[in-house]
């Protein structure tokens, strides 16, 4: 018998995100939330992107935080750069390696080429690819395999090195990270996930399938969807109160979000624009609950868009906030916040 689908509007599935993503309260020092932070990995195409995601959900998160031992930099889903826990490495590297039967083969020889090649060593990736004759930006298709780590600070080109492949199969690697991509972005499609995973649809569906009974139909703002079942609860749970202040960098999994899914978080369509530009993305403002404009950084100066007129009691939490980003680099010297609207 088919199973009615759950009723969910959109201030349940928003209060169940930010409590699945840790933006409602932040959790204590420690290397077991570094990995509840990295759930479905911390994008850190922006240099230290992912550092400010750990911030905003992680007391104690200090300019040092994301090279901590339990954490790992990777190539992951569409070849962005990722922080994950060194323990979840098979699921964000092996979970998108590709199916078809060219692109599995490109992934796999490439691997064993780049290790031959490194001989255990480390070297920036510009050097490695002239080794092998081809263009460095391919090696991310070597990532895929779970054997290829990565370190890059953002002003120079990344270093890079192998490791032991991961004892799990492609499969169970693919339908972990689907788990951890319903838990932290449901309600959501298989359509969705494939977009945020660089996978196939087919190999999508197939990993939205393989839990089977796991799932559960939901009706959203936006469309029909899925949760994870054992997420039935905490969506009908009353949400505690939202954080005053979060900034969310570039990339950050709580606006990482395709198509209609920008719907359900932004409602006003130009807002959604200066959220979501054509090239390099702001970060986003989340405002006790609600994301309530975009801010960008130059140095120690930290320019706070706003979307609204911000009470006194909202510009000091965005004050507090912001001076309390942990920026590497700046040498004691303090954070200034400037307005714009």
């Amino acid at each position: 018998m088919t199973r009615a689908r759950l009723d969910l509007t959109r201030p349940q599935i928003l209060a169940f995100r930010r409590q699945a993503g840790a933006l409602d309260e932040r959790l204590p020092r420690g290397q077991d939330s570094l990995r509840r932070a990295a759930w479905a990995g911390l994008q850190d195409s922006m240099p230290r992107a992912a550092l400010l995601s750990i911030h905003a959900r992680v007391e104690g998160t200090g300019p040092s935080t994301w090279e901590d031992p339990s954490l790992v930099q990777l190539w992951g889903p569409r070849y962005n750069v990722f922080v994950v826990a060194e323990r979840d490495l098979a699921v964000f590297s092996l979970g998108t390696l590709p199916e078809d039967a060219r692109g599995l083969r490109r992934a796999e020889d490439l691997a064993v080429r780049l290790n031959a090649v490194l001989g255990g060593d480390r070297m920036t990736y510009g050097q490695a690819g002239h080794a092998l004759g081809v263009h460095p930006n391919s090696l991310r298709y070597a990532a895929a395999t779970g054997t290829v780590l990565i370190r890059w600070e953002g002003a120079r080109l990344p270093t890079i090195w192998t490791v032991p492949r991961p004892e799990i199969s492609a499969r169970d690697a693919r339908i972990e990270l689907a788990r951890r991509y319903l838990h932290i972005y449901g309600p959501t499609t298989s359509g969705a996930f494939g977009k945020w995973a660089g996978i196939s649809q087919r190999s999508a569906a197939l990993a939205f399938e393989a839990p089977g009974g796991s799932l559960t139909p939901v009706r959203t703002p936006v469309g029909d969807a899925w949760i994870l079942t054992r997420d039935e609860a905490a969506f009908r749970t009353a949400p505690g109160p939202a954080a005053p202040a979060r900034l969310l960098p570039s990339g950050d999994a709580y606006f990482l979000l395709y198509a209609a899914d920008r719907e359900l978080l932004v409602a006003d369509p130009g807002r959604r624009g200066e959220l979501w530009t054509p090239r390099v993305w702001p970060g986003g403002l989340l405002l006790s609950g609600e994301i309530a404009g975009t801010w960008r950084r130059a140095g120690t100066v930290v320019t706070v868009q706003t979307w609204r007129r911000l009470s006194r009691a909202e510009r000091e939490a965005v004050t507090a906030e912001t001076e309390s980003l942990p920026l590497p680099g700046i040498d004691g010297r303090r954070i200034v916040v400037r307005w714009d609207g």
